[in-house]
């Protein structure tokens, strides 16, 4: 569906996601309405009577009109502000999911703090839609209602009205097409520029240690002429339009009344209705108020086509296979990857990694060792081929079943969590990762794998040891790492370490080799890496070259060919 169309139907769907609230705010609104076009009738009873010594009970009809609409004003503010919640929560709770649901590649065509613009800005201003749809119709009853009212008390006042009200409602019409462009426009820089902004701020030491704060900013800020500019645009629509209603209306009233003088001369309508039509030509003029509500609506439907940007991405689609016994055999077959310009980052990949082995993956920078890490454990499916384990095609296999069978330990983690224990507990089943209780220090799955990793001894010597928050907790390069390796050793069948331990002292890598590789059959080991020592103790090495498979055995056969030898010479070669 095309993202046009999608954020039509996102905004209808917005709407209705208000429920109660927006049927409530409808509801009370109408009343307001009515009472609204009920007064001016009254007030007139009321001057007739009171000029021919009638009854005061038009008067007191008055008042408790009035008093209908302090009620009514409180009641819409109250109706207006729980339903834009309920429909704002409920979006972007939708929009979160499908954000985790979408292929890793897709997200990374949008800047984070694009996606958190949308999130957080974009899905409030949709969130509106309710009450902006809502309160667009029902502003525009008292004026029609008006013109209904003048014409039953003279057909002449009717039209009167009537010709005003199209002039106005043609200009209208004009500020909604043009302003719907500038606020698009609007949204979209300002994701543009906080994109920007949050990759600033994640390499703020980079950028303090190159001395390039001031080009730093003028890079922030290179979109913020067009960002004014936009700005301008919507407010000089926004007066442009507030202006020529603002001139159309006076006049608009000023013939009415002089009508509705000459009506009264002529003996065509009483004092009193002379005063109801006074009341309704204001009332008809107040049409131009509806540019504020019309403004809302504009955002709204901008805010909603921005989301639906990303809904229409297609997410990942999810398998329903439970995974057979089995010890995490692996196997890629003709598997290829395309960078989004086509270029190819993997060439018909055909590997098998046997249950309980170790295979390193090691290749020169851009060989696609990366890429290959994440197609084996479903971060994204590949362009062509497929991928197995223990025999079921991943793109088959239920997400709940995959993620508790492949753990993953990346270069730089990102540590998810209250807590230091929530953070190695994230991959865990709930049961085994509940925060401890009592005196107990950590759970036991929790505790084994902190040991596993090496960083039990780090961790008791933090102040709150497995409870200290992470905001917290100073954690270096390495002991980030070994956190992170803690979390994927949850995993039950396949371990895949993305150079996971690049920023360890070689003691504490040789510790944790020893952990990684274990005991013989125990669960299966993908590692990337560009050590020397680490290929050596693998089973098999998967040497990548331009994308492609060149060669697939123990690393004391590559090691006399000399072009693999000088895939870790950059590195040193050693631990």
């Amino acid at each position: 569906m095309p993202t046009f169309a999608m954020g039509d139907r996102l905004l209808r769907q917005t709407v209705r996601a208000g429920g109660g609230w927006t049927g409530g705010l409808a509801a009370v609104a109408l009343l307001g309405a009515a009472a609204e076009l009920l007064l001016p009738a009254a007030l007139g009873r009321a001057v007739d009577a009171a000029l021919a010594g009638g009854s005061g009970w038009w008067a007191v009809s008055a008042c408790g009109l009035v008093v209908v609409l302090i009620c009514v004003d409180t009641l819409t503010d109250l109706a207006s502000g729980f339903g834009a919640a309920r429909a704002t929560a409920g979006l972007r709770r939708h929009l979160l999911r499908h954000l985790f649901a979408l292929d890793v590649r897709a997200t990374r065509r949008h800047p984070v703090g694009d996606l958190v613009g949308r999130l957080v800005g974009q899905a409030a201003d949709a969130g509106q839609a309710g009450n902006a749809v809502v309160l667009a119709i029902v502003a525009v009853l008292p004026p029609l209602g008006s013109v209904v009212a003048l014409a039953i008390m003279e057909p002449v006042l009717g039209v009167t009205m009537l010709v005003g009200l199209g002039l106005l409602t043609v200009l209208m019409r004009a500020f909604v097409a043009d302003a719907s462009a500038a606020t698009a426009g609007y949204q979209r820089v300002l994701g543009s520029i906080a994109g920007r902004l949050l990759e600033s701020l994640t390499g703020a030491r980079t950028i303090a240690a190159a001395g390039t704060t001031h080009r730093e900013e003028d890079r922030v800020l290179a979109a913020l002429p067009e960002l004014g500019l936009h700005g301008r645009r919507t407010w000089e629509l926004l007066a442009r339009a507030s202006a020529r209603t603002s001139a159309v209306a006076p006049l608009l009233n000023l013939s009415v009344i002089a009508v509705g003088g000459y009506a009264l001369t002529a003996g065509w309508l009483t004092p009193g209705q002379l005063v109801a039509a006074v009341r309704y030509a204001a009332m008809g003029a107040g049409l131009g108020g509806v540019l504020a509500t019309l403004n809302h609506l504009v955002r709204s439907r901008a805010g909603a086509h921005r989301v639906a940007e990303l809904l229409t991405q297609p997410a990942t689609p999810a398998g329903d296979r439970p995974l057979p016994p089995g010890g995490g055999a692996l196997r890629l077959r003709g598997v290829c990857v395309h960078a989004d310009d086509g270029r190819p980052i993997l060439d018909g990949i055909d590997l098998d990694v046997p249950a309980g082995a170790t295979v390193a993956v090691v290749g020169a920078s851009g060989a696609g060792k990366s890429t290959l890490a994440a197609v084996a454990g479903r971060l994204h499916d590949p362009d062509g081929g497929e991928v197995r384990l223990d025999g079921v095609p991943l793109r088959d296999l239920d997400g709940v079943a995959l993620r508790r069978a492949v753990g993953y330990a990346f270069d730089r983690p990102v540590l998810i969590g209250a807590t230091v224990h929530d953070a190695i507990g994230l991959a865990l089943p709930a049961d085994s990762a509940a925060p401890p209780v009592d005196r107990s220090p950590a759970t036991p799955a929790v505790l084994r794998a902190a040991r596993m990793a090496a960083v039990a001894d780090v961790i008791d010597r933090l102040p709150g040891g497995y409870r200290t928050p992470l905001v917290d907790t100073p954690l270096s390069g390495g002991e980030a790492q070994r956190l992170g390796l803690a979390r994927a050793f949850a995993a039950e069948r396949l371990l895949i370490l993305d150079d996971a331990t690049s920023s360890l002292d070689t003691a504490t890598e040789h510790r944790i080799t020893e952990a990684v590789l274990g005991r013989a059959g125990e669960r299966t080991r993908l590692v990337v890496t560009h050590r020397t020592a680490a290929a050596a103790a693998a089973d098999l090495v998967a040497w990548l070259d331009g994308g492609r498979l060149r060669g697939l055995a123990p690393h004391r056969q590559l090691w006399a060919d000399p072009d693999y030898r000088a895939v870790f010479q950059p590195a040193g070669g050693g631990l």
